[in-house]
């Protein structure tokens, strides 16, 4: 009778742990159909990644601020020449004298494979590789990417996007010629530019407007308006931006800004002088995204960048204890996928 009864507070126990469902990390990576992965932090989508032919080039779709709606569009509100601006996206105006900007020509960024997707309760990251070709399908740029997804309070979120950008095997030299445009742009929501919209532009020295702000140096660039919330005539407006931040470490920072008021802001790597990449000269650059809620806040924005500044540990490596950079953390993993 006492061994009966044991036997049946065991299974009971058993069965209770069993009925337990697993917990679930915060931050998850999913990939889609149609070449495309799904960023969510607790169930609910903040990032897309689209890597699929039918576009010239790799970007992200829908970046969402903490009410849910896009803080990004794709492709420009008044000119229909200006396609090629696909919300976040990678491009480069003059690479080797190549045109990978603009839709005009038939250079082609392409995803080669991805290397990792990993989930989180502080962060999901996913990591991938690129290959830059020119219209007769030769690669002339390989590039590294790493895309870390965190939640921060009240709906916020930061993506930080950690890039590589080196020669392909059998290429000794690769030329970023001097232009405004590259490496990494932002498209801005309609109702979020100055022009559109009534937004703002504002950058780490207080400086705000297209006039005061293109070309300048700054640690950061923040573009913030009127977002549209919810459906018929229960919707509301409401403030919310995208602090856009470039990290210390990068090649000529802070960077120059190529800005303008009908919406949108890129990093310009080389606006002064162009760069040239080698096998043993290879290029990491940082950069960080923040999507906040209300009006621009100065305080706020520095203590964002204080904070990433100081995260010298990339952050999809931390748990693991190493420094190492895309590059070291992207060949770890292919071996796994291979």
């Amino acid at each position: 009778m006492r061994l009966t009864a044991c036997l049946i507070v065991l299974l009971t126990a058993s069965l209770s742990i069993a009925d337990e469902p697993a917990k679930l990390p915060r931050c998850e990576i999913i990939p889609q159909a149609d070449h495309q992965v799904s960023f969510q932090i607790d169930g609910v989508e903040k990032l897309r990644w689209h890597f699929g032919p039918k576009y010239p080039r790799p970007f992200f779709f829908p970046f969402n601020g903490p009410s849910g709606v896009s803080l990004t569009r794709m492709g420009h509100p008044g000119a229909e020449n200006h396609d090629h601006h696909r919300s976040v996206w990678f491009a480069f105006a003059k690479l080797n004298g190549i045109d990978f900007w603009s839709d005009k020509t038939k250079a082609l960024v392409r995803q080669k494979h991805w290397y990792a997707y990993r989930d989180g309760d502080d962060e999901a990251v996913m990591s991938s590789k690129l290959g830059w070709y020119d219209a007769e399908n030769r690669e002339v740029m390989e590039q590294d990417v790493v895309a870390a997804i965190r939640p921060m309070d009240d709906g916020e979120m930061a993506l930080e996007i950690q890039t590589t950008l080196r020669p392909p095997k059998n290429v000794e030299l690769v030329e970023l010629n001097q232009t405004n445009f590259g490496v990494l742009a932002v498209r801005v929501a309609k109702s979020l530019s100055e022009h559109f919209g009534g937004g703002q532009l504002t950058n780490s020295d207080l400086k705000k407007g297209e006039p005061e702000i293109f070309g300048k140096q700054a640690k950061w660039m923040d573009y913030s308006g009127t977002v549209r919330v919810g459906k018929g005539a229960g919707s509301k407006s409401t403030t919310e931006g995208i602090t856009f931040f470039d990290h210390p470490s990068n090649l000529r920072s802070p960077c120059h800004w190529h800005v303008r008021e009908d919406g949108w802001m890129g990093a310009s790597l080389c606006m002064k002088k162009g760069h040239s990449l080698t096998p043993t000269k290879t290029l990491t650059l940082r950069y960080l995204l923040h999507a906040h809620a209300g009006a621009y806040d100065h305080k706020r924005a520095a203590l964002v960048f204080r904070r990433f500044r100081s995260d010298r540990v990339l952050w999809f490596n931390r748990r693991k204890g190493n420094t190492g950079s895309t590059r070291s953390f992207a060949s770890n993993q292919t071996t796994i996928n291979d």
